[in-house]
């Protein structure tokens, strides 16, 4: 049974503060693998390019971070599911112990703030005990157990900030985006006005 990190988020576009979380979660958590597993759909109804874009961009991503980083398409083939209206976290939990893993999630402290509104959040923590890592800009969470954050907080980077310094042709955007990542997305003409 393979002990899987699920790092799940829209990843439009990923950028190297997702490869620092999952590079810190595979050198210092009890996990064999890390899964970037982008969004099929944005719950809340917010623009994402292609979702097999998003996938192509995280294979890049997770290409330079070795084989125990991959990119799963989970929420597609939750989304593929007869009578599919939207997926939940606790979805994607079972899918993986389904398919015979034990997961954890990684989420950010600026989550753990929001827990209360998650479908069955108590459920998604006694099946994927969440592995929290401090993001810039937000406030650790408060008390310890399953939500005391990590002893490293992802640099403060932004995909709407690179989607706005891509959309202007800003090259500012070369330090916040994986190389490959930024060919695919000039080959592809991604986040152009």
């Amino acid at each position: 049974m393979a002990r899987v990190a699920l790092f799940g988020g829209s990843f439009n576009p990923p950028h190297v503060a997702h490869q620092m979380v999952a590079l810190y979660v595979l050198e210092t958590q009890p996990v064999d693998e890390l899964w970037f597993v982008p969004t099929y759909a944005h719950p809340f109804g917010k623009p994402l390019v292609d979702y097999e874009h998003r996938i192509a961009m995280c294979e890049l991503a997770a290409a330079a971070l070795g084989p125990r980083a991959q990119v799963s398409r989970a929420e597609a083939e939750l989304a593929a599911r007869p009578g599919f209206v939207t997926s939940h976290t606790l979805d994607l939990v079972d899918h993986a112990i389904a398919a015979g893993h034990a997961p954890r999630l990684v989420i950010g402290a600026d989550i753990v703030h929001e827990a209360a509104q998650w479908h069955r959040w108590d459920d998604v923590v006694a099946r994927a005990p969440p592995i929290v890592v401090g993001r810039g800009g937000h406030a650790p969470p408060p008390g310890g157990g399953a939500a005391a954050p990590a002893p490293f907080t992802m640099p403060e980077i932004s995909a709407t900030h690179v989607r706005r310094l891509l959309a202007h042709g800003d090259s500012g955007v070369a330090g916040l985006v994986p190389r490959d990542v930024l060919r695919y997305i000039a080959h592809h003409h991604l986040y152009q006005p």
